[in-house]
């Protein structure tokens, strides 16, 4: 299986997630799907392609010309070599789609807590889609007022 192959399956892995996530019904077979059968995937993914790519188990693919990557040089060069591969941009991409999609998944459950509509809980989910650490920075200054508010109400 190539580099593209395995990046293209770990986006569908993470989109059916984040489908599952914006648009089924949030009961506990849904969120159980979404938390193992997506972020658990990506996470043995994960874990399985970085354990075979440090010990040289797989090819990583480096990039013509680029220099040898140190996985103990932890500056810009040091890091731009190191995803000077195939490999180490999709084992780097699915630990954030991972992550993204764990973080949507928190931010989703949180916001059901809370009482918020789905509908304003996509916008968010959408944007931590897109850009999770944002998204997630969103829902965080979002939801105090929102917790302060129902407990106000309670």
């Amino acid at each position: 299986m190539s580099w593209q192959s395995i990046f293209a399956a770990t986006n569908g892995i993470a989109l059916i997630g984040w489908l599952l996530l914006l648009l089924a019904p949030r009961r506990p077979l849904t969120l159980s799907l979404v938390l193992y059968a997506a972020v658990g995937l990506l996470c043995l993914i994960y874990a399985v392609l970085l354990f075979a790519l440090i010990g040289g188990a797989i090819d990583p693919v480096r990039a013509p010309g680029a220099e040898a990557a140190s996985l103990t040089d932890y500056s810009v060069r040091g890091l731009r070599a190191m995803f000077a591969s195939d490999g180490a941009i999709t084992v780097g991409w699915t630990h954030y789609l991972a992550l993204d999609l764990f973080t949507g998944l928190w931010i989703a459950r949180d916001a059901d807590g809370k009482g918020v509509a789905r509908f304003l809980q996509a916008p968010v989910l959408l944007v931590t889609y897109m850009a999770g650490p944002l998204g997630l920075l969103i829902w965080l200054v979002a939801r105090e007022p929102l917790a302060r508010r129902r407990a106000r109400a309670s």
